[in-house]
């Protein structure tokens, strides 16, 4: 019986590839292509904040457009403004309400009271690093980075001396717990982000993201239970 092709085969070109064309089309493209290049770079250098390379990659990216590509119009800055103001509101409101989450549970003591019943019931270093974890992800899910980091910090360094955890760890640990809380439900930010740009539910971009849930957990396991990948590395 002979072999059918599935219908839904993946197109291709049947033409041998332009290595000339390639090329005039990569150096026409090369322009816009730098743009992520001198943003990682400035961030990983530090030769500015991120706020500032933002402001840079907008200049920047406008006059590419107007003087090299010359595909500038009002109709698009407009476009791109309306849709800016969208994903700033979108932010905003977040962050609002993670303010309020986070000033909820300064009001409760609840972080307090949890470091006070670890120290009182956990005497292990394993489960005290286990809790901490726990605590992190929950705050993550509700509070946004910095204000988590502001309302732990404090809390977590008493408690990471009392039972020897090298702060260097506690820092990389806490980075990596509230970086999986931005894409977590209900309050993560860039969930909320990433769902707009997708034009999907979040139910949607939460069942995709399965999988880079179970990846960001093992990561945490590991830094957390192997301290020479934070400490060496």
């Amino acid at each position: 019986m002979q072999h059918q092709r599935p219908a839904a085969w993946l197109p291709y070109e049947k033409n041998p590839v332009d290595w000339g064309q390639m090329a005039r089309r990569g150096v026409y493209a090369l322009p816009a292509l730098m743009l992520p290049v001198f943003v990682l770079v400035g961030l990983r250098f530090g030769f500015a904040t991120p706020t500032e390379i933002s402001t840079f990659a907008v200049v920047y990216s406008i006059v590419v457009s107007s003087v090299i590509y010359r595909d500038m119009t009002w109709e698009r800055i407009t476009r791109s403004l309306v849709f800016a103001g969208a994903a700033s509101g979108v932010v905003l409101l977040l962050i609002m309400g993670s303010s309020c989450a986070g000033w909820i549970m300064t009001l409760e003591q609840i972080p307090e009271r949890f470091i006070e019943w670890a120290q009182g019931s956990i005497h292990s270093q394993v489960g005290v690093l286990a809790l901490m974890n726990l605590l992190m992800l929950f705050a993550g899910m509700f509070i946004d980075l910095p204000a988590a980091i502001l309302l732990l910090g404090p809390l977590f360094v008493p408690l990471a001396n009392a039972y020897h955890i090298d702060l260097i760890q506690l820092g990389v640990m806490m980075v990596v717990n509230l970086a999986i809380g931005l894409y977590s439900p209900p309050v993560g930010t860039t969930l909320f982000i990433g769902s707009m740009l997708a034009k999907a539910s979040i139910g949607q971009t939460v069942k995709e993201l399965l999988p880079f849930y179970g990846v960001g957990l093992i990561v945490l396991g590991m830094m957390t239970y192997i301290p020479a990948m934070t400490l060496r590395f």
